[in-house]
């Protein structure tokens, strides 16, 4: 199966965000390569404004250059602060804060503005106080910046900061506050510039508590924070975020989210492409067609009896939690065992679930991919670039995901979620790659399968010495649009459009077994290929890789995972 692809064989024409040959990138406003489809009807999703309760906010995309610096932040790249459009900005509607981005990627922001639909959810700040100022700063910058916080009146909560080229206090008409009741609790997320020598740090921010019943959103403002860590995230600030404030039992705070009609033309969209490295021997394939083909169902106690697998999981123990108790297996006669390793990547099945993210401003969705086997882990260590790690790695069943974060506001894609192993990481539109329109292109792994935006080596360790993630484009080729099935959407429940939950959905227990594999004689086997300086250094870092890595764990299905009811990361 070394040249299979799932439509056909020819590589869809690519498109990536592109530099300028001077300036930064940016000066450069990054769209997506196709525009955003038409939306089959429905209520409140695409509409361009989300009710949150009493609270209006639209998503601006169009911004006022304010202030930049030229050194610092993301690459020593510099930062460039903004204002959102005032003729963006609807009537009725009022800025909440300042945007700010690295120098380093194509302007790709937004921040919302707000208009009071129920009397009194927003005020002007009585004051502003001034947080930093860049004026004795000795650095490379486009004139003077001055960073403001508003001063809130009794019972609202800022949501962001201003900025200005000039030492005068802004207008009290500029922005808004907010009334407490909308607002949620805020953290830093993203570093965007500054260090400690600057006397500030800037980050982008969140809210604190994320999942799919939490009502938090994210503003798109940033945090300014008075000789902060450097490049330290995930910390509390001054700063709130909005909350959608429409009970969580009342099915109207859902009404901006897709029906699945939507659902379906948003996966054609943005569905993306999978390049599978090309020496890649364990491939993905259906739920049903592992089942098929042999896999087992083993019980603790009664290992000699191992049960067949109905096609979409019948037989399986429902609900429950990972009790060790059971737990699959591939076929016992090796034949088929290693023709199941090897997956189906021609009739293979991708499985959606589809969830409100950020207080239902944002749907996420999340596409599984199972892969039966898990392959063997390879280590660069030192100068010494491919090393077999023997067993180490190993595991039957593999579960990866993608998600990707689509505004309710207008259907575009943001954000593209990859798995790696036990983490992954969040990477913006504009730092994709696309093809055939506005589908991401992604690479797995070679035998590990981890989810990355370009192709290369990425290696999992430090010093010179890691694991090899090792991507690449090939003739396999995996389109997530083809062949999909939308197995989870709670929102959905209370209307027509009702979701059936495949039964091994509801499996919390293992998907492999515990793979038992004396790690001291893999290493000491590894070891003799290295020279003597280096055996420490490997044996410690062998020692520091978590079971996810070392393969003596079988994985849990998607709904076991974290993520399932939260964020990402």
């Amino acid at each position: 199966m070394g040249n299979n692809c799932l439509n056909n064989c020819s590589t869809p024409a690519t498109n990536i965000a592109k530099k300028k040959s001077k300036g930064f990138p940016i000066e450069t406003t990054f769209k997506l390569p196709a525009p955003i489809p038409t939306w089959p009807p429905g209520e409140g999703f695409g509409s361009g404004t989300i009710d949150l309760g009493g609270l209006q906010v639209r998503q601006i995309t169009s911004f006022k250059k304010i202030w930049a610096t030229h050194e610092g932040g993301p690459d020593n790249a510099g930062t460039t602060f903004f204002e959102p459009s005032t003729i963006d900005i609807p009537p009725g509607f009022f800025m909440l804060g300042c945007y700010a981005q690295p120098n380093n990627t194509p302007l790709f922001g937004w921040v919302l503005a707000a208009k009071d639909s129920s009397g009194l959810s927003l005020k002007k700040p009585v004051d502003y106080t001034l947080v930093w100022s860049s004026e004795s700063l000795k650095i490379k910058q486009d004139g003077v910046a001055y960073v403001w916080l508003p001063t809130p009146p009794d019972g609202y909560k800022n949501v962001g900061h201003a900025i200005t080229n000039f030492p005068e206090k802004p207008a009290l008409d500029k922005m808004r506050c907010v009334r407490s009741d909308f607002t949620d609790q805020c953290q830093t997320d993203t570093w965007i510039w500054g260090a400690n020598k600057y006397g500030l740090n800037v980050f982008s921010v969140r809210p604190s508590v994320r999942g799919t019943e939490e009502m938090g959103v994210s503003v798109g403002t940033f945090a300014a924070q008075i000789n902060g860590n450097d490049n330290s995230p995930s910390t509390s600030t001054t700063l709130a975020c909005l909350k959608n404030i429409m009970a969580k039992s009342n099915l109207s705070s859902y009404n901006y989210m897709p029906n699945l009609q939507q659902i379906e033309t948003m996966v054609q969209a943005y569905s993306p492409y999978i390049y599978l490295h090309p020496d890649e021997k364990y491939l993905p394939s259906s739920v049903s067609w592992y089942f098929d083909n042999g896999a087992l169902l083993y019980r603790k106690g009664e290992e000699s009896k191992p049960i067949p697998i109905e096609p979409m999981g019948s037989n399986l123990p429902q609900g429950g939690s990972n009790d060790g108790a059971y737990w699959l297996d591939l076929p016992v006669n090796d034949k088929a065992k290693e023709r199941v390793k090897k997956g189906d990547l021609q009739n293979s099945q991708v499985y959606l679930h589809i969830k409100p993210m950020l207080g239902a401003t944002y749907t996420d969705i999340a596409i599984w991919i199972f892969y039966p086997f898990n392959g063997p882990a390879r280590a660069k260590v030192k100068f010494i670039n491919n090393i077999p790690l023997g067993k180490i790695g190993e595991h039957v069943g593999d579960w990866e995901h993608v998600t990707l974060r689509i505004s309710n506001f207008n259907g575009e894609l943001w954000r593209v979620f990859l798995s790696q192993h036990s983490g992954g990481t969040w990477v913006n539109a504009s730092e994709l790659e696309f093809q055939s329109g506005n589908k991401p292109v992604t690479y797995a792994s070679l035998n590990g399968h981890a989810m990355y935006a370009k192709p290369g080596l990425v290696l999992q360790g430090s010093g010179g010495i890691g694991i090899r993630n090792d991507t690449a484009k090939s003739r396999m080729l995996l389109d997530t649009g083809r062949h999909f099935s939308i197995v989870a959407a709670d929102y959905l429940s209370g209307s027509a459009s009702v979701i059936t939950e495949p039964p091994w959905l509801n499996y919390f227990r293992e998907w492999g077994p515990k793979i038992s594999y004396d790690i001291s004689h893999e290493i000491k086997e590894i070891e003799k290929l290295l020279p003597g300086k280096l055996k420490p250094a490997f044996q410690k870092f062998v020692n520091s890789l978590p079971n996810e890595v070392l393969g003596e764990e079988g994985p849990t299905g998607p709904k076991a995972k974290s993520n399932w009811n939260g964020d990402e990361v």
